[in-house]
């Protein structure tokens, strides 16, 4: 049995904190490093329902990709939501590990598995990291569509190879426009904008597009946008993130059990139709 400091050191192996964003918090959030673990739970996010999936089931240590306290606190009290968290973590003895911006850019990492999960044939990263000499990891991924679809068909395989949400996909672009180079980014990307313009691709598929944003990059430049819930987006990550450590526990022997949270912590819960048309 694996203590809690060994499977860290295999996670961080894989997902290295020096690969985060100077801003970003990474790493054990809470846990006793001596202690063993057994079972792991993989989620997105740090929040009540992923800890409370964790208690039932008899997680030992909880892997998120979402830090918990990203800004720092000065109080873990129950008072708040993040401190009934930390509490619930504690007094179960079930130990928080994130890995954030350090799984987006690694190779592979959170956009790998998106361009995956919508059927994409990985070709490179979108902002490559300079410190990598293989140019193989970075922010974002661009891959190739094969064969080609229209915007539409390839929005609707958007739709189908990501889990469900609420507010489900939004497209902006010429539904019969032939869509093969495609870029992007799990979570909030559209900051990106300028390198999607600069990769020549025919759409960007990323989450949590803003009004001014999306509407300058339309005019800007004929890059279809596809826009998916930040948290299913990211979800595909959870699964990679899973083989990675399986591998590691098979390699050292451990008997170590792991599982991918599929509770929907989107934070949107229902959706209202509205009579459109374009």
């Amino acid at each position: 049995m694996p203590k809690l400091s060994d499977v860290i050191t295999a996670l961080e192996e894989v997902y290295p904190p020096q690969w985060a964003e100077s801003w970003d918090a990474v790493g054990l959030v809470c846990g006793d490093p001596q202690t063993e673990v057994r079972r792991v739970l993989f989620a997105v996010d740090p929040v009540q329902a992923v800890v409370d999936e964790a208690v039932e089931w008899g997680a030992d240590l909880v892997v998120t990709h979402h830090p918990l306290y990203l800004r720092g606190t000065t109080s873990v009290a129950a008072t708040t939501f993040k401190g009934r968290v930390v509490h619930s973590l504690i007094t179960n003895g079930i130990a928080l590990h994130v890995a954030h911006t350090n799984a987006d850019h690694a190779d592979p990492g959170v956009s790998d598995a998106l361009a995956e999960a919508v059927g994409l044939r990985v070709t490179g990263p979108l902002v490559p990291d300079r410190t990598d000499p293989l140019g193989r990891r970075g922010t974002g991924r661009i891959g190739e569509l094969e064969p080609p679809l229209t915007l539409s068909a390839f929005a609707a395989q958007v739709a189908a190879g990501l889990p469900a949400t609420a507010t489900g996909v939004r497209v902006s672009g010429d539904p019969d426009r032939l869509i093969s180079r495609v870029a992007v980014c799990g979570g909030s990307g559209d900051s990106f904008f300028a390198d999607v313009r600069a990769a020549g691709v025919d759409a960007y598929v990323t989450a949590d597009l803003r009004h001014h944003p999306a509407s300058e990059a339309t005019e800007a430049a004929p890059v279809a946008l596809v826009d998916a819930a930040h948290w299913a987006t990211e979800w595909p990550w959870l699964g990679l993130a899973e083989r990675a450590l399986r591998a590691v526990a098979d390699q050292h022997g451990w008997a170590v059990e792991t599982k991918v949270s599929d509770r929907v912590t989107d934070p949107w819960t229902a959706h209202a139709p509205m009579s459109f048309t374009a």
